[in-house]
């Protein structure tokens, strides 16, 4: 018997609850919401954005903004991006192997290595994209602008900026103990 002869119909109006219905390998974060109005001749229209970031845990990360009608819709659209735009990054015992500044607009955040037991040293922004990537101690610094959208923006730069030893010694044909 097919569940429109049941009665209940399965599609789109029918939802499931978030936690079955992502996958359990990712960390989902939701870093701001934005309703946004436009003025049109019968009034405002109310959209809502909503910057989401998504990772595995292991050192892949990504982030995305979705704009939608409704709330859910937008964090729906930004889950899907993010998962579409995720980049690896590397991680060495726990921590950013060196220091580097991103950079998005007019923000700017310093990432620099920590110890073990120091934990994520960072602001909300920022601590969202390096616990779903799996990062477990760091420290950082906003500089200039705190707005969260371009903070995200300049955390990934930051990210994409990082090598490994093994990785520098490599592109200039050196043995890895020599840079060890």
């Amino acid at each position: 018997m097919s569940t429109a002869a049941q009665g209940k119909r399965e599609g789109r109006g029918e939802k499931r609850p978030r936690a079955e219905q992502s996958e359990s390998q990712y960390v989902e974060a939701v870093v701001k919401i934005n309703r946004v109005a436009k003025v049109v001749k019968g009034g405002r229209n109310f959209r809502f954005s909503a910057i989401v970031v998504v990772g595995d845990g292991k050192g892949r990360v990504g982030a995305a903004m979705g704009k939608a009608r409704e709330v859910p819709d937008a964090i729906r659209k930004a889950i899907d991006r993010a998962k579409r735009n995720m980049i690896a990054i590397p991680i060495v015992s726990t921590t950013v192997p060196h220091e580097v500044v991103g950079r998005s607009g007019s923000a700017r955040v310093m990432l620099k290595p920590a110890s073990l037991g120091t934990g994520v040293v960072a602001g909300g922004s920022v601590r969202a994209v390096l616990e779903s990537a799996g990062i477990q101690n760091v420290l950082t610094k906003c500089l200039g602008s705190h707005n969260a959208t371009n903070v995200v923006w300049a955390t990934l730069d930051g990210l994409k900026q990082l090598k490994t030893a093994e990785h520098i010694a490599s592109e200039r044909n050196v043995p890895v103990t020599a840079v060890l």
